[in-house]
């Protein structure tokens, strides 16, 4: 008997206004899949990113075509690796086709998803970083009270060059002292020009950069190189690494990568890439999309492989429907989960 599956859309009502260097939302629509029924099921999470061209309506025809072309008739992990790898939907999807699979395939062994997979799992709450998005620098303080942005030990912050020196500014005014996460979401096109933002940096009293993420495009090997070399804080890819990388170059244009779930494509790449990370002696991080509980739970099994987690996607929807992870004093802990009961609550 197929092995039944099931995909649905919700839309997310987002806390605030989501700005970052290329776009700005509301609202963010992601997929839920569950595959099995009863004690032996297991849910998966999408979040279609428009950066690698996902929507949601994308991926609801690719998971249709999946089905019909032999989903549910696989019983075993590497008959799903081998069958997504042949008809290679997005890597959103992917993750939560084979997130859904191990979750299920944990429950039925007994084990956690960490010991299913091989890993240690979480033993400890996990620092986040919780992100400042693009706005006029006048409304930072704002922002940084109604949000209680004090109660996180690292922030992060969205810029692009018209106004992020000063949206560093008002921030550093409000909060000083904090690490700092500078995400430029490949808003600069040429490395001198980032270089002379960066120069004027040390100006801001109480600034503490941790790291600097994807600040040009991943189209741009040769400026990177160039960076690398004089970048006064650690450069991490984000956009420049997906499911795939050669990471001798990524070695030589980079300090550090942020691995996202939704962009490995699964838990077992998202291992590899980490991994692979680590062997050449890059810094590791774990990102994370606009992503309900569920995505961060999964993310969260992960995060003892990681120097720096970035997972407040959840923090920023405004009826997070699923409750699997706490946040207190930005600390975050992934909740048990039963699979079989698992239900979301969308207002």
């Amino acid at each position: 008997m197929p092995l039944p599956w099931t995909l649905a859309a919700y839309e997310l009502p987002l806390r605030f206004t989501w700005k970052i260097s290329r776009n700005a939302s509301t609202t963010k629509t992601n997929l839920l899949v569950r595959v099995g029924e009863g004690a032996a099921s297991g849910w998966g999470e999408a979040a279609p990113n428009v950066r690698y061209g996902e929507t949601p309506e994308g991926l609801t025809a690719e998971f249709e075509a999946l089905v019909r072309a032999g989903l549910g008739e696989l019983t075993r992990l590497h008959e799903l690796e081998e069958f997504l790898a042949m008809h290679n939907p997005a890597h959103a999807l992917r993750f939560a086709l084979e997130s859904a699979f191990v979750h299920r395939a944990a429950a039925l062994a007994g084990q956690s998803v960490a010991a299913w997979l091989g890993v240690a799992a979480p033993s400890v709450p996990v620092a986040t970083a919780f992100t400042l998005p693009i706005m006029e620098p006048g409304a930072v303080a704002g922002f940084v009270a109604e949000q209680q942005m004090s109660r996180f030990s690292v922030l992060k912050i969205k810029v692009n060059q018209e106004s992020g020196f000063e949206l560093l500014r008002a921030l550093t005014q409000a909060l000083p002292g904090r690490e700092l996460i500078i995400d430029g979401n490949e808003a600069w096109t040429d490395a001198d020009a980032l270089l002379g933002f960066l120069e004027k940096l040390p100006a801001l009293p109480g600034l503490r950069v941790r790291l600097l993420e994807q600040p040009m495009p991943a189209t741009c090997p040769d400026d990177y190189r160039y960076l690398r070399r004089r970048s006064p804080y650690p450069v991490f890819a984000d956009e420049s690494v997906t499911d795939t990388a050669n990471f001798t170059e990524i070695a030589a244009q980079f300090h550090g990568v942020n691995m996202k779930l939704m962009k490995a494509g699964g838990y077992l790449n998202g291992i590899r890439l980490l991994q692979q990370t680590r062997a050449h002696g890059l810094q590791t991080m774990i990102g994370c999309m606009v992503e309900t509980s569920l995505g961060i739970w999964s993310a969260l099994q992960l995060s003892h492989l990681a120097d720096v987690c970035d997972l407040d996607g959840f923090l920023i929807l405004r009826d997070e429907p699923f409750g699997l992870v706490r946040e207190q004093h930005g600390l975050l802990t992934a909740l048990p989960v039963c699979w079989s009961t698992l239900r979301p609550v969308v207002g």
